[in-house]
């Protein structure tokens, strides 16, 4: 069950959309095998995959479009994070940032300031919805409105995924820890250029989005991933791809260590799906295999983490 963008009432058609492409998405519940990409060992290639970020009519895909993508990729299974209400606020950028900035065309996620959002939130998780997000709003992260949020997600049991962008969305990263000490029972999940730049302990200009370069470990996404048991990762999107390419033994330590932390997400909307076409998911999907220095530390990433978080 789903929202058309344009109100707040539920259309018809809207629902015959949901059915149409819950339906040929059901095809991918099989898993079709992941392609032979000369890794060498079988656990490398065969290995069930969940994409835990990705959008429906993402930059106007279609339906067909996007399941063809997964299918090329080899998911499994994929969580579609929805939009809110279109709306002229400071907190959309007064209608730039509609539709998380990319088109996602339905959604039970809610602009957090308008009023009624937890309410709006609240009604589909009631029909069954996992997780809460993707946050990608002009507001303080710690704002009354955001905190509304994390207790609807605390009383659901449902993980908030959250993008984090230096001046854009989601203000105040340094000061988040405070909201997962506050918030304890609430699992949170790290996504974006500044969630990823911030691996690096030496990243001190916030407004480079994606640093190259050597990673000197110890920044605060590090930090809070190991001091925080309710902090993940989504290694989703061009960010997360950098972050696991620019240093490669930097990134396969990181890797390692947060290997019960971090999850698989593409995000990503080309109409291909191939890492030699440069596709990030695809990439990103090829790096990891890579990296993984275990059989137990690609399960994790790939999909353990994200069947035990979302509870699929």
């Amino acid at each position: 069950m789903i929202r058309h963008p344009e109100d707040h009432m539920i259309h018809p058609e809207a629902f015959a959309s949901r059915r149409r492409f819950l339906a040929q998405a059901g095809l991918l519940a099989a898993g079709a095998l992941l392609p032979d990409i000369g890794l060498g060992s079988e656990w490398r290639r065969e290995m069930p995959v969940i994409d835990i970020h990705q959008h429906q009519h993402y930059h106007s895909w279609t339906d067909e479009e996007m399941i063809e993508h997964q299918r090329i990729m080899g998911v499994n299974r994929t969580i579609l994070l929805p939009a809110g209400t279109p709306v002229d606020m400071p907190s959309t950028h007064h209608g730039a940032s509609n539709g998380l900035a990319a088109k996602a065309e339905f959604g039970a996620c809610e602009v957090p300031d308008l009023p009624g959002a937890p309410a709006e939130i609240e009604k589909y998780l009631k029909l069954g919805a996992v997780v809460i997000g993707e946050l990608k709003f002009g507001v303080e992260c710690d704002a009354p409105e955001m905190q509304r949020i994390y207790e609807l997600a605390q009383a659901y049991d449902v993980p908030v995924l959250m993008h984090w962008e230096y001046k854009k969305y989601n203000y105040g990263f340094e000061r988040f820890h405070k909201m997962l000490e506050k918030y304890p029972r609430v699992n949170f999940i790290g996504h974006a250029v500044t969630w990823w730049a911030n691996v690096d302990k030496d990243h001190l200009d916030q407004s480079v989005m994606y640093p190259k370069g050597k990673v000197t470990p110890g920044g605060l996404t590090d930090r809070l991933l190991r001091d925080y048991p309710n902090m993940y990762g989504d290694l989703s999107a061009g960010s997360g791809l950098n972050s696991i390419t620019r240093d490669i033994d930097q990134a396969r330590a990181f890797l390692e260590r947060h290997q019960d932390k971090l999850l698989y997400g593409s995000d990503c909307a080309d109409r291909h799906g191939l890492a030699e076409k440069g596709c990030t998911g695809g990439q990103t999907l090829q790096k990891i295999r890579e990296l993984s220095t275990s059989r137990k530390m690609l399960k994790n990433i790939l999909y353990a983490n994200a069947e035990k978080l979302f509870r699929i």
